[in-house]
């Protein structure tokens, strides 16, 4: 039987995918108690993360990036814009679609967000030696590029069923 399982099912201590899930969750947990310190929120700090990383996306792909329906994102975007964290550019070649630009202001307090993320991950991995971490940074990389290789294989389109031809 496979570590972290009882005849019964997997159970809550042992089973990796429940360890996962856990890790990522109390990450989550402890850094949204950090940055509410200067002011944000977990679908801010989410905004700011992916539009720091993929500047310029369109409502829809930022959307798609917080596992979010447009209208929700819309909502949210438009608060932050409010609040100057924000910009809307006109696409250069569809004038339909808007790009998503941080302001300098989100910048800043990303770089202040940034330092409170390393700060928690820090913390989160203290248990582990120097080379503990690296192997553990290593085999988490080799593990989401394969999940990254099978989400593509799974959101590659199914091929229709070829239909009988007529004698």
């Amino acid at each position: 039987m496979p570590r972290g399982e009882s005849a019964k099912g997997p159970d809550d201590d042992g089973y990796i995918g429940y360890v996962l899930s856990d890790l990522a969750r109390l990450i989550r947990t402890v850094f949204d108690r950090r940055v509410r310190d200067i002011g944000m929120t977990r679908a801010q700090w989410l905004v700011l993360t992916r539009l720091y990383r993929r500047p310029g996306a369109s409502q829809t792909e930022l959307a798609d990036m917080l596992e979010s329906d447009r209208a929700s994102a819309g909502r949210m975007i438009d608060r932050m814009e409010k609040g100057g964290w924000l910009e809307r550019r006109a696409d250069s070649v569809d004038r339909r679609v808007n790009r998503l630009f941080l302001t300098a202001e989100a910048r800043r307090l990303h770089a202040r967000m940034w330092s409170i993320a390393e700060a928690t991950i820090d913390d989160a991995l203290s248990p582990l030696n120097a080379a503990e971490r690296e192997r553990f940074a290593d085999m988490a990389a080799r593990v989401k590029g394969q999940l990254q290789t099978l989400a593509g294989a799974d959101a590659a389109p199914t091929p229709a069923p070829r239909r009988a031809r007529a004698a």
